[in-house]
This record gives structure tokens, sequence and C-alpha cells, in this order.
């Protein structure tokens, strides 16, 4: 099971997380987050970690010139991008990047999900990502119900975000051994995982990590 980390704002901290070794390191390019990310990434963080994009209804011509600045490896969608947008993105970073960028297109979910909506996105997207519903685009702090998963109707693997915590441990082991994660590829955190907005806590990342890869 592949971890990403998220929300990553200090440079000492990202080289602190990634002696852990997660697989996705997120990057919010959204100015109205507490997490927005202003500076520079370290460019000595591992290249197995896969610097993460996350923008929100930014313009196409945006998105590219933080994937070359950052060097980023992938790009998570977390507004009301259509399908068309991810179409144009990807025929662009096709264009102008030489290596491949991950795309991945965020569902919010609350009590229920029509599914249907993900079939025009995926000739586009890499992966999907499912994440709590909230008054933010991400970082509300809380879990969806992820029963709703057992009717994922998609072949697309699927990242699961969304409030997940060292509590829910337990609860993640036990939703990987059911159908509904067959498809599951990544574990998403952030916020319960903070001493502050960007400041990851490292003491509760190496254990929930530890905790998590035990399983398998």
């Amino acid at each position: 099971m592949k971890i990403k980390v998220c929300g990553m704002k200090y440079s000492e901290n990202m080289q602190e997380v990634a002696l852990l070794q997660p697989d996705y390191m997120g990057f919010i390019f959204w100015e109205p987050s507490s997490r927005f990310f202003k500076g520079q990434i370290p460019e000595n963080l591992p290249e197995n970690i896969k610097k993460t994009g996350v923008f929100v209804n930014e313009t196409i011509d945006f998105v590219l010139d933080k994937v070359k600045s950052h060097k980023l490896q992938a790009v998570q969608l977390h507004g009301k991008e259509t399908e068309n947008y991810c179409a144009q993105l990807k025929e662009q970073l096709h264009k102008t990047i030489k290596n491949k960028i991950e795309i991945i297109k965020v569902f919010s979910i609350k009590d229920n999900f029509d599914f249907s909506v993900l079939q025009p996105f995926e000739n586009y997207c890499d992966y999907f990502l499912f994440d709590s519903k909230g008054k933010l685009p991400g970082g509300n702090g809380y879990t969806f119900d992820w029963s709703v998963l057992k009717t994922y109707p998609s072949t697309k693997p699927f990242l699961l975000s969304g409030g997940i915590g060292i509590d829910e441990i337990e609860n993640i082991k036990q939703f990987l051994k059911e159908p509904a994660a067959q498809l599951c590829y990544a574990i998403d955190v952030n916020s319960k995982f903070e001493l502050e907005p960007g400041l990851k806590n490292i003491e509760l990342l190496t254990s929930f990590i530890h905790s998590l890869k035990a399983k398998n």
C-alpha cells in the first residue's frame, strides 16, 4: 500500500518526512489554503518520492508552469475541473514535459456518491482520489463513509483520503481486506498528522507508516 503525505510547507520538515520514504509528497498551490506552498522544493528530495502539485480550478498554463519550475511528477486536481480540462492538460503535459506526469482527479464524498460522474474522466486521469466533502477543497479533518466504495464501478486505481489519522489504522486494515479496496492504490494523509498547518508530526507519521506497512 502506497502512502501520500500532502500539505507540505517547510523545507526542514520535508527532509524529515522524506526519511520515512512516503511514495508521494503533496504541495498545495491554492493560495487560500493554510498549507499554501510558495517556497522552493528542496532539490535533494529522493527521486522515488513523487512530488505532487495540488491545484484548485487553476489555468492549464499555471499548472504547467509549476510542473516545470518544481519538477513535479504528479498533478492533483482538487476543484471543479471538467473532463475537457483534464484532456487538454494531459495533452499539454505530453507535449511539453519529457517525463510522464500522473494526473489525479479528486472527488468529494459525504454520505453517498454518483459514480457515473467518473466515466468521462477515465481516459484522461491516472488515478481518482476520494476525499471527504466539506467547506474546503481538502484538509477538512474528518473521514467519509468508506462503505460507499462498495459500489465503485471503475477499474481505475484510487487514493483514499479525507481526515485519516493514527486512530484509523485498524479501520484501514479492515477496509483493505474488503472487495471495495481491491483498487485502493494509496492512502493520503494530511491534517491529522500536523503540529500546525503544513508542519507534519514526524512521530505520529512514523507510527502510522510503520503500522500500515506492517500489514504487508
